[in-house]
Formats: structure tokens, C-alpha cells, sequence
């Protein structure tokens, strides 16, 4: 097994309401799940390849939730990466190289056997995860945007995290509002202020490194 670790961000967004019911082992809200992932690697590595400072994202959709599979797939990697780095980055989201249900890329690769052709793009990607807000592009794939979840009644922004013990993608998560618009292969036709995930990323073959935290 390549040794491999990713340490940066991620922004997603998905067609549930706040606080998505996958993070505490419920149902979809409306029986499907669709989504948007994108990451960044601040600092990061795949055996003797640095991945320093590339984006990479997903786009993904299953018929009804996650563990029930038949997702339907598709990675995009920054076109900025050498063959070597795309080599790495697509391995790593296949769940390749990793420990059973060590990572989200784990499951969701294993969950869908229906994968597109992986695609190599333009990734701008920009993300705030204290202030809860971050816009993501992704040429001819998907367009992001995400900010604060606003109260109701005064407007302002309220600000609610999900703190994991165990689990396989982060400890902390920031929750905010999200719109992705898609146009490539997989449609995400439901995904309007909903869910968003601001999260920072410290992974490896075994999961979430403990020491960063």
C-alpha cells in the first residue's frame, strides 16, 4: 500500500436540510442523495509525489441513501497536475491505497459502481471555513456557492458545527447554506439552499490523522 496523506479543506454540498441526516446515521431528507465535493490540498503527498496546492472534486448522486449504493460518479482533478499527481489524486478518491471505511473517498467509490469518466479541469476553488463561506467553479462540471445559514427572523448568521467521534471525513464541521448549479453528466437539480459542509481535511491510508487536532 502507497502511503499517502492530504491535509487542507473542504466544501460540499448536498440536496439535504442542515445538519444533513447522513451525520447521524439517518435518511435522506427527501429519500435521495445528491452532491457536490471539493477539496483542496494545502499540504499533501502520495509516496514520493507532493500534491501541495491542487484541487480536486466530485460530483455524485445515489438513488436513495448512501449504504444502499448504486451511486453514480464522477471525479474531476485539477488540470494543473502532473500525470504522476493525477495518477495519485484519482487513486486516492477511488478508495485505493486506503483501509476499509477509512475515508469518505472509501465509501463513496464503493457505493458507486456507475462512474464517469474521470475528468481534468480548471478547479477555482475558494473556501473560509470560520466565516462559513467559500465559492467553488468547475469548468463545464458545477458551480458552488456557500454561506452562513441565516436566522429567520433577525437575518443575521448562526452558526452551528458538528463535532465527530469516529467517523472517516473530519472531527469538526462548520454548517452553512449551499446552491450548486450543474452542467456536465450528473444533474443536481434539487441542490438550493441546502446543506453545506465547511470542514477542514487531515487524512491518510488509516483515516483521520488524530495528532493535527
Amino acid at each position: 500500500m502507497t502511503q499517502w496523506q492530504i491535509h487542507g479543506s473542504e466544501l460540499t454540498n448536498c440536496n439535504c436540510a442542515y445538519g444533513c441526516p447522513c451525520q447521524f446515521n439517518a435518511l435522506p431528507t427527501h429519500g435521495t442523495c445528491e452532491a457536490a465535493l471539493s477539496f483542496h490540498v494545502d499540504k499533501g503527498h502520495y509516496g514520493e509525489v507532493t500534491l501541495d496546492g491542487l484541487n480536486m472534486a466530485m460530483v455524485v448522486k445515489w438513488p436513495g441513501p448512501i449504504h444502499k449504493g448504486e451511486g453514480r460518479m464522477q471525479m474531476i482533478i485539477d488540470e494543473r497536475a502532473s500525470p504522476e499527481q493525477r495518477d495519485a489524486l484519482e487513486k486516492i478518491m477511488r478508495g485505493d491505497d486506503t483501509d476499509e471505511m477509512a475515508t469518505m473517498w472509501w465509501v463513496f467509490s464503493m457505493m458507486s459502481p456507475h462512474k464517469e469518466e474521470t475528468l481534468y479541469k480548471k478547479i477555482s476553488y475558494t473556501s473560509d471555513i470560520k466565516a462559513r463561506t467559500g465559492k467553488v467553479h468547475v469548468d463545464d462540471v458545477f458551480d458552488l456557492e456557500a454561506g452562513p445559514i441565516l436566522n429567520p427572523v433577525t437575518g443575521n448568521p448562526h452558526r452551528v458545527r458538528i463535532d465527530t467521534i469516529g467517523g472517516f471525513g473530519y472531527r469538526v464541521a462548520e454548517m452553512g447554506n449551499g446552491t450548486t448549479r450543474t452542467h456536465g453528466l450528473i444533474d443536481l437539480p434539487n441542490n438550493t439552499d441546502t446543506y453545506a459542509q465547511f470542514n477542514e481535511l487531515h487524512l491518510s491510508n488509516s483515516g483521520i490523522i488524530e495528532a493535527v487536532h
